[in-house]
């Protein structure tokens, strides 16, 4: 990723700035980054914070941290596997700068591993090589070691420094940008002074209130607030296992829009390790499927690597627990796994060889349940969760406004008549926020069936409702009788 593309990701520059910029460096000469200072478009300290927050490409062998054997072993089972033959090819799978692969290459042509096999051009690095019989058993003796196939990791202390440099702590949200990523939604003003320094904090908070009050749609809108770049490594090698992170299903890969304008000039140089993908902060939701084992090192006996846990997914971004108490597991065992974590914000993992290692706890964790908390879990933990905010039932001034905004969206209109039958119909349940969306939507169903002009009606509403709540009118009845 280079300079530009970093910029735009953080919201910091757009893409018409960039290419305004490099139009300039072409009259006046110096980097990009001088010509957008000159501009007035950023800082020096804005440059500085983008630049100092991504990982350094590394300029020797020894710079990534890997063994350099492990690394050999790594460039030879790609020869071997999908038959790379040019330093072109294997940097590009490698995730590594075409100088640290012709290292490579000439380490295992002194160790006889491989040999030049001929050339497509004069150009050395589109020589071509293979691997000799050494070669071919040393890439046997790596292949039963593991056969993880992809990009070259990172070390254990990179992936630290890394966590560190990119605390979610440090993308501080203003209300400002809070109400702007509620648009849409009616949210009580209480519940801004709530969750803004809940958010700001990065730690952990408990939403908990009656079903269907907004405790998920709250969380997911939170999720797409942030807009920090965070560098996320494909994999991790610690005491020579590897560890799987990037997971395509979670992680979000930022578009590089500067790429053309830059290319076009000659300025495609990478400034940034490729064995990391640039993300928007990772976002982890899961619910009732969660397991325990999910919050542990998948290993797989056939491959003989690691995948990350979710929550390791996670770091620098945000988990939600959805439906907090409705999974197979007692919630104290996921309270006693992570209760050191959540306070000392250091999490301790362990190899099947016995090893063990540390990584820094950096997840804004949300749980999401409409259960009691004390029914739950026990003081000394519901304590170590940061922030506890309950979410209420709508008034019936902001179910209204809720109502007619969904009403609007679908074509319908509310009278006081219609909505007056609604809110009494459902006294016996009380009022929630996802009913109006049901009960629209159930109303053009049933005129769409029965080909009818879109229309809120009382009998269209009770249908509706009756669809959610199968015994609503025995309900309304033994209200009446009450």
């Amino acid at each position: 990723m280079q300079l530009g593309d970093m910029l735009i990701a953080r919201g910091l520059v757009t893409p018409a700035d960039i290419e305004a910029a490099l139009e300039r460096q072409g009259k006046e000469g110096g980097r990009l980054g001088e010509n957008l200072i000159a501009m007035g478009v950023v800082t020096a300290d804005q440059i500085a914070s983008v630049v100092n927050s991504a990982p350094a490409i590394p300029s020797s062998v020894a710079d990534t941290g890997i063994p350099e054997r492990n690394l050999l072993y790594l460039m030879i089972k790609f020869m071997h596997i999908e038959a790379c033959e040019t330093v072109l090819q294997l940097a590009d799978r490698m995730k590594l700068t075409r100088r640290l692969v012709q290292q490579l290459i000439e380490e295992a042509i002194r160790q006889h591993y491989i040999g030049a096999t001929g050339a497509t051009s004069d150009l050395a690095l589109s020589t071509r090589y293979a691997l000799t019989e050494p070669g071919r058993i040393a890439a046997r003796e790596a292949l039963d070691q593991n056969v993880y196939l992809g990009p070259a990791p990172v070390s254990l202390a990179g992936y630290r420094e890394q966590v560190e440099k990119q605390r979610i702590t440090n993308e501080m949200m203003d209300e400002a940008t809070l109400r702007g990523g509620f648009a849409g939604l009616v949210v009580p003003e209480h519940m801004f002074r709530r969750l803004l320094p809940a958010i700001n904090a990065g730690r952990s908070v408990l939403l908990y209130g009656p079903p269907g009050n907004g405790k998920t749609t709250l969380s997911t809108r939170i999720a797409g607030l942030f807009k920090d770049v965070v560098y996320i490594p494909y994999a991790v090698e610690v005491a020579g296992q590897i560890i799987k992170v990037f997971d395509a299903q979670i992680h979000r890969p930022l578009a590089q829009e500067a790429s053309t304008h830059t290319s076009a000039l000659g300025l495609q140089r990478e400034t940034v390790d490729q064995r990391w993908v640039a993300c928007a902060r990772p976002v982890v939701m899961t619910g009732g499927e969660m397991t325990m084992e999910m919050l542990d090192l998948q290993w797989d006996a056939e491959t003989r690597f690691y995948d990350a846990p979710l929550h390791v997914k996670a770091l620098n971004g945000m988990m939600l627990i959805d439906d907090f108490g409705r999974q197979k597991f007692p919630p104290n065992d996921l309270l006693n796994r992570w209760i050191v974590p959540m306070e000392n914000q250091i999490d301790f993992m362990k190899l099947n060889t016995g090893a063990s290692f540390t990584l820094p706890f950096d997840v804004l964790l949300i749980f999401s349940t409409n259960l009691q908390p004390a029914d739950l879990m026990d003081p000394a933990f519901l304590r170590r969760i940061q922030y506890k905010i309950k979410l209420f039932e709508p008034t019936t001034g902001e179910y209204r406004q809720i109502f007619e905004a969904v009403a609007k969206n679908r074509g319908l209109i509310i009278d006081d008549e219609v909505f007056d039958h609604v809110v009494e119909m459902l006294v016996p349940f009380g009022l929630a926020y996802y009913q109006p969306r049901f009960i629209c939507d159930h109303v053009i169903e049933a005129c769409k069936s029965f080909k009818l002009q879109p229309r809120l009606t009382k009998d269209l509403a009770s249908e509706a409702l009756a669809n959610l709540y199968v015994d609503i009118e025995e309900a309304r009845g033994a209200t009446a009788d009450g």
